[in-house]
């Protein structure tokens, strides 16, 4: 039987974005409450701020450019506090927003901007030149090019976004009306494990219906006015917000429940320290490769992160090891959470109670939404055993945009969203994620899940960071397990080291699961912005160095 939450049903209201955020009539926090905080140049907006911001935006908008429900308007920026009020103000003008990956080159924003159709592009000055050779690309005149944040372009030729405004006053605009199950709010891309990216289609009501859920999920820990000085949680955003994973939990999350969002454009481990020590950061959202360094990176031993009460993890499994590691070392607990693009993202989270007593799992099953584990011949298995899950909610995307045939194939005709992601759930209704249907190793017939072995590698003290594929081995004619390994300081790169890490791990694993692969040690492991572990970059690695191999032969 599959799953319902064990949550009690939410009453998701049928309205766009706008509505939901501005025109609420149960918003407890007041106008004045600073939601967006810049730490580096303390800049921010309140509440009011980014309401008349947006407004400002969207009607210039339709005054300047005749903005049509369901433009496209690009975006392509590190994160700034700015990004909020171009968010709403793009939706006000009836208008969707497609975020793109600022490390994108002019050629892969391009396919962005073409594939999601975009009339205009934001960005800020130090990126201008890759937007416009992107721009030019696709057809994109250099006048709906926009910027953002603290700089101005000094030869004044790109207008600031505050400049998009209806300043003639000799028309009235209107916010347009949006049907919120219809109607999409973004078109963000994932990129997945081969071709182009795809563009997920999300419409207003997944974005409201997932903003209650994961305020749900939290059961009122995280407040507008909580601490002794009534301030209430402050939360440090390094995730991307042209993820979705940044998107819903940090921009809508935030301005929803009232709680500041401390700002940071980019991640870096010394910063995110700081910011916690000058700002008493209570709370973050983060990803795995930041939990490892916080339970090892010396430099986390020169401030004080006490005042963090949670962090939650999310965008890639976190080890028991990990959760354990990091408390050891700062007694900052780490729950974690689940999601995809596709579901808008967070369908699971554990308790803030629960955090030590289910290690490992992904929590439970976020209200409104029914889940089930599928074996490979998609037959439902009990509880217990794995299988690949699927679900369906009111937050599971309405499709890839131009592409029926793979939407097709992802979503079931009683709607169910097929994860593509291994796991199980117990007898409680935690719910555990093990492995990417893709990416499980397959040794004579067995599974071997990567992540559990990264797991267990990174408690050894001469890894510091570590990611296992699968590699074909003639001679057995099957995958085998190899490791990737960044070496701890001072460790060196030898055989002798990578085979001393291959028989401690070879002792804690079934015989499955050893590295029959052996280990090889690199400087850094390839890793998407939100934390995910890149195999394809090392598979095509493992292929070079047997091509080497072969070579000398």
């Amino acid at each position: 039987m599959p799953t319902d939450s064990t949550y009690p049903l939410l009453d998701i209201p049928k309205t766009d974005l706008w509505s939901f955020l501005f025109e609420r009539k149960d918003k407890s926090y007041p106008d004045d409450k600073v939601i967006y905080h810049d730490p580096y140049t303390s800049r921010s907006y309140s509440y009011a701020q980014v309401k008349n911001t947006a407004i400002d935006f969207g009607s210039g908008l339709k005054a300047l450019w005749d903005w049509q429900k369901g433009d496209v308007l690009g975006l392509f920026t590190p994160n700034c506090i700015d990004t909020p009020a171009i968010t709403w103000g793009c939706h006000w003008a009836g208008g969707i927003l497609s975020p793109a990956n600022p490390g994108y080159t002019a050629e892969e924003l391009a396919f962005q901007l073409k594939d999601s159709g975009a009339k205009a592009v934001v960005t800020q000055l130090p990126l201008i030149e890759i937007v416009k050779k992107a721009a030019t690309m696709v057809g994109i005149p250099e006048n709906r090019i926009i910027i953002m944040g603290d700089e101005r372009d000094p030869e004044g030729k790109v207008k600031h976004f505050s400049s998009i405004r209806n300043i003639s006053r000799t028309a009235r605009y209107m916010r347009t009306k949006l049907n919120a199950e219809e109607d999409l709010a973004f078109l963000v891309y994932s990129s997945g494990t081969t071709g182009h990216p795809k563009g997920v289609m999300l419409t207003h009501r997944n974005i409201v219906s997932n903003t209650l859920m994961i305020k749900a999920g939290e059961s009122g820990n995280l407040r507008w006015d909580n601490g002794p000085n009534g301030e209430g949680d402050k939360i440090l955003a390094f995730l991307p917000f042209f993820h979705i994973y940044g998107l819903t939990c940090l921009i809508h999350q935030s301005l929803y429940g009232g709680l500041t969002l401390i700002v940071m454009p980019k991640f870096d481990i010394e910063s995110f320290c700081r910011i916690i020590q000058e700002h008493k950061i209570t709370f973050s959202y983060v990803v795995p490769p930041v939990v490892l360094l916080l339970s090892k990176h010396p430099v986390v031993s020169n401030y004080n992160l006490s005042s963090v009460r949670m962090m939650n993890s999310g965008a890639a499994p976190l080890t028991k090891e990990l959760v354990e590691a990091l408390y050891n070392r700062l007694k900052i607990p780490v729950k974690q959470g689940y999601g995809l693009s596709e579901t808008s993202p967070t369908t699971h989270m554990q308790p803030w109670e629960d955090w030590d007593k289910t290690i490992g799992a992904v929590g439970r099953l976020l209200p409104n939404q029914t889940a089930k584990y599928m074996s490979p011949d998609e037959k439902e298995v009990p509880a217990g055993q794995r299988g690949e899950l699927w679900i369906k909610g009111p937050n599971i995307f309405k499709g890839y945009l131009n592409n029926p045939e793979m939407t097709a194939h992802a979503l079931t005709c009683d709607g169910y969203f097929k994860t593509g992601d291994v796991g199980y759930q117990d007898e409680e209704h935690n719910f555990y994620i093990t492995d990417r249907v893709k990416e499980l190793i397959k040794y004579k017939g067995f599974q071997v899940p990567p992540a559990e072995l990264e797991g267990i590698l990174t408690a050894h003290s001469h890894v510091d960071d570590v990611a296992v594929i699968g590699v074909y081995n003639k001679d057995q004619a099957t995958e085998v397990p190899r490791a990737y390994v960044v070496p701890a300081s001072g460790i060196s790169k030898g055989e002798k080291e990578a085979s001393e890490i291959v028989v401690w791990m070879n002792e804690k694993v079934a015989s499955h699961k050893r590295l029959r692969g052996g280990v090889r040690f690199v400087d850094e492991i390839p890793k998407s912005v939100s934390g995910k572990i890149l195999r394809r970059l090392l598979k095509a690695k493992a292929e070079e160095e047997e091509k080497e191999v072969k070579a000398k032969l």
